[in-house]
């Protein structure tokens, strides 16, 4: 048996270091304002989560086949799979496409709407967010459909309202800067509130989190998070969480939902794809740096994974998953 590298220490908490890895791209933000009566249809955003803050008033939100819930001043609603909804002043009131209501467009980023019936005011901030690395699709898949964050005098949760609060005093008056103001501090609340829910709900105790959190399995993911680009097998892999061949990767198959080598080749490629659209290392650089030992070897396996080669990936900027959400 190795001895562990000493040059990679043991993750104190290896749930807390994913989490604070995770990447927040393709991002827009709208501030709203709705008098009521109002209702509007949200349709499917595949492949990214929505959130909902209200910042003054209260409004109802209705997933697509779920019944209807209330959202307080305070309220932060996720949507975590981008299902079609309805943000409304009352359930029994028609609803209007979004795409058919105006918009007032203030960057890429950022936009505000008016809309409604001339009474009782509502105020929101309305995000879209995609997570673009491996760790987040491992999440994702364990969220629920909604996950609600209630009350701004709410103790427990204390940090994440009064962030909540200053993004509601910088969107009732944009000022200069502003807008980069309100989506960085957007992207944290995202975070909390996906760590809020890791820490109440039960089924955060099973699947990829309860690997996270397990000793040795989390110990593994943890290396493979931070040195992706290392010769990892089954063997080193399981050297360093103390464990025999069999038995890691038995326990690691059945936490993670896939082998170590398919979950080491699915991260290497999400820090690949980061790595060819936020810059112009070349190819061979990057296929080096993440453990290839050819360019080609590199390529093949990226088009495997998303459909395209690295170049045009590089070349035209998107991908199917990455199609503009408006």
């Amino acid at each position: 048996m190795t001895k562990p590298d000493p040059l990679l220490p043991e993750a104190a908490d290896p749930l807390g270091e994913t989490l604070h890895m995770l990447r927040l791209t393709g991002t827009l933000y709208c501030r709203g304002e709705f008098t009521a009566p109002f209702a509007i249809a949200i349709p499917e955003f595949e492949g990214v989560m929505t959130f909902l803050v209200v910042t003054s008033g209260r409004c109802w939100l209705q997933i697509e086949g779920g019944e209807p819930r209330l959202l307080e001043q305070g309220s932060l609603a996720l949507i975590a799979h981008g299902q079609p909804h309805i943000v409304s002043s009352s359930p029994e009131v028609p609803a209007e496409p979004l795409f058919d209501l105006p918009v007032e467009k203030i960057s890429e980023r950022y936009e505000h709407m008016r809309y409604g019936g001339g009474g009782e005011l509502t105020r929101t901030m309305y995000g879209v967010v995609r997570f673009d690395d491996v760790a987040a699709q491992h999440l994702i898949k364990l969220l629920p459909d909604v996950i609600q964050i209630d009350s701004w005098e709410d103790d427990a949760s204390g940090w994440l309202q009064s962030t909540l609060r200053f993004i509601a005093s910088e969107a009732a008056q944009l000022k200069p800067g502003g807008e980069t103001v309100i989506t960085r501090l957007a992207d944290v609340v995202i975070i909390q509130a996906i760590r809020s829910w890791i820490d109440r709900s039960p089924e955060a105790a099973q699947g990829w989190l309860a690997a996270l959190r397990d000793n040795q399995i989390g110990r593994a993911l943890a290396l493979i998070h931070r040195a992706p680009e290392r010769d990892w097998n089954v063997e080193s892999l399981s050297d360093e969480a103390s464990m025999s061949r069999s038995a890691f990767s038995a326990r690691f198959t059945k936490m993670v939902g896939s082998s170590p080598g398919r979950y080491l080749t699915e991260w290497r490629m999400q820090v690949a794809r980061t790595r060819l659209l936020e810059s112009a290392v070349p190819l061979s650089v990057i296929s080096f740096e993440l453990g290839y030992q050819s360019e080609a070897a590199f390529c093949r396996a990226f088009k495997r994974m998303f459909g395209v080669s690295p170049g045009s990936l590089r070349r035209t900027g998107l991908t199917p998953q990455m199609a503009t959400v408006r």
